[in-house]
């Protein structure tokens, strides 16, 4: 998976995710806290990590991302594995702090 492939699945889920997200990088001016694309970065990564970086068995359908208080947001993925059809959640992840 990539950025954008992140970057995209949080638009789908819709305009609150990506706001959250951004909120959360603008409010915290002249903190140095992660910008969306750091997120997407990451959240790419990390799903890798676990994973669900190959596309032909999985698709990422859209990444959640809420405000967990004024410092914090929690992302949370759900993806669909294309041999099964089955929809997975990932764990949702609070640590972009």
């Amino acid at each position: 998976m990539t950025r954008e492939d992140v970057r995209a699945s949080i638009e789908r889920a819709g305009d609150e995710h990506w706001r959250a997200l951004v909120a959360h990088h603008e409010e915290a001016y002249p903190a140095s806290r992660p910008t969306p694309g750091d997120v997407a970065r990451r959240e790419a990564e990390r799903l890798n990590q676990l994973g669900y970086g190959d596309a032909t068995r999985y698709e990422l359908l859209e990444s959640r991302v809420v405000r967990a208080g004024e410092d914090q947001v929690t992302i949370e993925h759900r993806i669909r594995d294309r041999r099964s059809g089955e929809v997975l959640s990932t764990p949702p992840l609070t640590d972009y702090q």
